[in-house]
């Protein structure tokens, strides 16, 4: 499951990229300067767009904390979509994640972590405490940004914050991980925010082909 992802976008490619909706853009709290951030992670500050309050059918972008603390303090930084509904309530609801990239995490295979012998034979290496992971860098090469659909809830420790909903991996992150996060296009970013769509309908992997994946660590 993501606990990292990328947004190197500018005001305007956000605006731009949401113009391939219908939905009215505001910014109650201000146009946000959106610095380019290489790597967001759980418990940041980061912007999400949700409906707006007053006004139907528009969509508002605030910054807000990733995750809330769950059972026994363990971070809700991902929330299993599966079989649920998800409504736009006063204190919770449905959002998006606008994002360019995110990160996903393997082990490292065996025949890395090897070593050559004296004879140029290569040895296995005992693995080390805390072996690293190697790191994939996912993204959608068509457009300057995506969304991921998230909820947002109003938190008595930490005030509001938001969560990536998560779903059966598709074919282009099923080699790396057993779960995905639900990733979304254009078309679909005000029937997810407005609640128009089931969540079944749009809660699942996007078809083979759509991410491109490349190793940067």
């Amino acid at each position: 499951m993501c606990n990292e992802y990328a947004r190197r976008i500018t005001p305007e490619q956000l605006r731009a990229g949401w113009g391939a909706t219908d939905a009215k853009l505001l910014f109650p709290e201000g146009m946000s300067n959106l610095p380019e951030l290489d790597s967001i992670r759980i418990t940041d500050m980061s912007v999400i767009l949700r409906a707006a309050v007053g006004e139907a059918g528009a969509a508002e972008l605030v910054t807000r904390r990733w995750s809330w603390p769950g059972a026994g303090g363990k971070s809700v930084h991902n929330f299993r979509s599966d079989g649920r509904e998800f409504e736009n309530k006063a204190t919770s609801g449905r959002c998006l994640i606008p994002a360019d990239a995110f990160y996903e995490y393997t082990d490292v295979p065996v025949e890395e972590t090897g070593v050559p012998d004296l004879f140029g034979a290569m040895a296995v290496a005992k693995p080390a405490k805390r072996s690293p992971k190697a790191k994939w860098e996912f993204s959608m090469p068509r457009l300057d940004w995506f969304a991921i659909a998230g909820l947002w809830r109003t938190d008595p420790t930490v005030g509001e914050a938001w969560t990536m909903l998560t779903t059966e991996p598709g074919p282009d992150i099923a080699p790396y991980h057993d779960r995905q996060i639900v990733l979304l296009t254009p078309p679909d970013y005000a029937r997810w925010l407005s609640g128009a769509a089931p969540a079944a309908e749009l809660c699942k992997p996007l078809p083979a082909g759509m991410l491109a994946v490349k190793r940067i660590r």
